[in-house]
């Protein structure tokens, strides 16, 4: 993350007077600088071409890769996998084009840290910000235009997360979709617990005057912060993550001492007959 990226950012933003914007499943994708700085303040790195629209990032450890594709032909334009470990299960995550990148940069940055002890409770999040719960595992937001569904699977015995945000039905429960998410069963609960707490969230989202929104029906009022106040803000964020990265790093035990190799002999001369 160099000072010459993060002033790319901050030139573009005095340009677009921030509103706030709500709900937040409807203020559309926004900027996806949002979770790529983020990553990289991480010490996540570019292994894609530099020259290309297409993004992929990966771990320090390696495990883990976020692919970021705005020319995508598929409704997935950011794809999350995790490589299986000795100890632990490999797992996968999509999301569609207008996910508002702030939702799922709660997610990616609780990949940057360790998990806590106890996970949110995603449905209890739902349900203290106003969201209607069934008995089936099913939550819908209050203008019943985002559902979030977690299905049983037998075999793996997780089952799956499943958010989805709809046009309104006419006379069906669900007119076209807007944007998805996805989680497959071994997604670690916290992660998912992260994504649906930022959904939850009731606070607006800012999004610039001429930005594309995901739907008409969205409120959009004068936000009380400036564009420098948003750029500063970005900036404490990353600056943060670095911060609880480095943390985590010296909380980490050492390793173990690699012994050392021994003396080296000289070979045996061949015995003379």
């Amino acid at each position: 993350m160099s000072e010459r990226q993060l002033a790319a950012f901050a030139d573009q933003l005095p340009r677009r007077i921030p509103l706030d914007t709500s709900p937040r499943h409807l203020a559309g994708a926004g900027d996806a600088r949002h979770v790529t700085h983020a990553l990289a303040a991480a010490g996540w790195a570019r292994t894609s071409d530099p020259f290309s629209p297409e993004i992929i990032l990966r771990n320090p450890q390696g495990r883990c890769t976020l692919h970021f594709d705005p020319q995508s032909v598929t409704s997935a334009w950011w794809r999350l996998r995790a490589e299986p470990t000795d100890t632990e299960p490999g797992w996968y995550a999509e999301f569609g084009e207008l996910v508002p990148a702030e939702i799922l940069g709660r997610l990616t940055d609780a990949l940057t840290t360790p998990p806590p002890s106890q996970p949110p409770d995603p449905f209890q999040a739902l349900k203290s910000a106003g969201w209607l719960l069934s008995d089936a595992g099913t939550a819908h937001s209050p203008d019943r235009m985002c559902h979030v569904e977690r299905y049983p699977d037998q075999e793996s015995l997780r089952g799956f997360w499943h958010v989805e945000t709809c046009e309104p039905g006419h006379g069906t429960l669900l007119g076209p979709r807007i944007w998805h998410a996805r989680f497959d069963g071994p997604v670690p609960d916290h992660l998912v617990g992260a994504f649906i707490t930022g959904l939850a969230d009731p606070a607006p989202l800012q999004r610039g005057m001429f930005d594309r929104t995901a739907h008409h029906s969205v409120v959009q009022e004068p936000s009380p912060h400036t564009p420098e106040q948003v750029v500063a803000a970005h900036a404490n964020r990353l600056d943060a993550i670095r911060a609880q990265v480095r943390a985590a790093r010296r909380q980490q035990p050492p390793a173990p001492p690699q012994p050392r190799p021994g003396p080296a002999y000289p070979a045996r001369p061949a015995a003379h007959r």
